[in-house]
């Protein structure tokens, strides 16, 4: 069953990581891309190589604050989740197994995944906005995986 379900890349920094996060995304059945702050969005060379044309099918948006994004998004109903290691965050298959948010509710669909800057992750202005937290575990010595891979596995998850 098909879900709508968002993303909200901001301050991505690699072309690469944006396109791959669009074919990824357009693989998934994402309904659409909110692509925010310094984030690069099509039509860029870089985003197409990695995309392979998802960008072109998929819908996107481009907002200059993603806070904007986000509070526009929570007036239509929209679950906003952020990928990103805290203090508070949860594993992300506790979130989808036990269907819910980490604020003890059901999950929420629509639902907006957010993901942040390859180095320095989510911001907190944006967490404090967040209904929920999660995180994928990490066993080795590298403490976070590549913005695109670990969107990749999340967002498969909620599908």
């Amino acid at each position: 069953m098909k879900k709508d379900i968002y993303v909200l890349l901001n301050n991505i920094r690699s072309l690469h990581n944006v396109g791959s996060i669009f074919r990824t995304s357009e693989g998934a059945g994402v309904k659409k891309v909110f692509i925010c702050g310094q984030t690069g969005y099509p039509p860029r060379e870089e985003i197409s190589k990695t995309a392979l044309g998802a960008e072109e099918y998929i819908l996107w948006q481009y907002y200059i604050d993603p806070i904007d994004c986000i509070k526009r998004l929570k007036k239509q109903g929209v679950q906003i989740v952020a990928l990103e290691q805290t203090n508070k965050s949860v594993d992300y298959r506790k979130f989808s197994a036990k269907g819910g948010s980490t604020r003890g509710g059901k999950p929420k669909y629509p639902l907006c995944l957010i993901v942040g800057h390859e180095i320095e992750g989510v911001q907190d202005k944006i967490l404090n906005l967040c209904d929920s937290v999660i995180e994928i575990p990490m066993c080795g010595k590298k403490k976070s995986l590549n913005v695109s891979v670990a969107f990749g596995i999340v967002v498969y998850s909620f599908t």
